[in-house]
């Protein structure tokens, strides 16, 4: 995610990092290389080529617009559940730090160590990567066999869940804890296995395929008519309004498809690494353990 100071009105007006700009350049340079051309030939008298009708023009672009705007707010709607989803882990984190307390000391640290890998197994599902166990058999208190288990599981995340589940139940059976103490530690735990269901939920579920590949498609074509209908009007203007309404609509268009997979490692995506170190600094400090550093901002990007 990019990390900015918005104060600056320059730095935002000649910002390239983490912009959209780069990945719509080509097809902008494109646009606007059709509608120089355009101009000179026909300033040469070398094509003569009947402007395309304001009005069906228009209609077109403000239809565009309104499919646009609504796939941009169902792509940011992603984004921002992700976000939610995420802040919620955080939350039920910071729970299951103080409501622990009443647990013997050793269920305790097993249950805070559980938390923070249940956080960074979901964060690697949802990113689609591979997770690196080695040498955390001892940490997590797993037994060597059921770590062999946790590493070739098909949802490790889970699996995690249901360790912490059995612990708990089995701290239960030998009245180790009270119901009580034992339902109020349940209902993070159902909150995280929530959190993870969200999670999937907008990964398996994106956009339908058609509905984004008919609109990029629109998109193109507008651009790449623009030209033609503005060169009669505006002359040796046209590449560059041609280029900025082009900038506009192209960049809608790309900016949508990052917001749409809010759990990848794109510029604008969520700062995953940083949300699952604050998780682990946080609970590790509430055990007196050795924190780790804080996930740097490398070129104003947040991962």
């Amino acid at each position: 995610m990019i990390v900015r100071d918005k104060s600056n009105i320059l730095t935002l007006l000649f910002a390239w990092q983490g912009t959209i700009l780069p990945k719509v350049l080509p097809a902008l340079l494109i646009v606007m290389l059709i509608s120089g051309g355009l101009v000179y030939l026909s300033a040469q008298h070398y094509l003569k080529i009947p402007a395309v009708p304001a009005i069906g023009f228009t209609i077109f672009g403000v239809i565009l617009s309104i499919f646009l705007s609504f796939r941009n707010n169902a792509c940011y709607d992603r984004w921002w559940e992700g976000r939610k989803l995420w802040g919620a882990l955080i939350a039920n984190s910071r729970h299951i730090s103080r409501d622990s307390h009443v647990l013997p000391e050793e269920h305790r640290i097993k249950l805070m160590r559980r938390t923070m890998l249940f956080s960074r197994l979901l964060r690697d599902r949802l990113r689609k990567q591979n997770s690196f166990f080695e040498s955390e058999a001892t940490f997590h208190s797993f037994s060597a066999e059921v770590f062999e288990d946790l590493k070739s599981d098909i949802n490790a995340s889970q699996f995690v869940l249901e360790a912490i589940q059995r612990d708990l139940v089995q701290a239960l059976r030998d009245r180790e804890i009270s119901d009580i103490i034992y339902n109020a530690l349940n209902q993070h735990i159902i909150a995280l296995g929530n959190i993870q269901a969200g999670c999937d939920r907008i990964v398996s579920t994106p956009l339908p395929f058609a509905y984004s590949v008919l609109l990029h498609r629109t998109v193109y074509c507008f651009c790449l008519i623009l030209p033609f209908s503005l060169e009669a009007s505006l002359g040796i203007w046209t590449p560059i309004l041609v280029g900025l309404i082009a900038y506009l609509f192209l960049g809608l268009d790309a900016l949508s498809s990052q917001l749409e997979e809010p759990f990848g490692l794109q510029e604008n995506d969520l700062p995953l690494d940083s949300i699952v170190r604050l998780v682990e600094r946080e609970m590790l400090s509430s055990l007196g353990e050795k924190l780790p550093p804080s996930v740097e901002i490398i070129n104003a990007n947040l991962r």
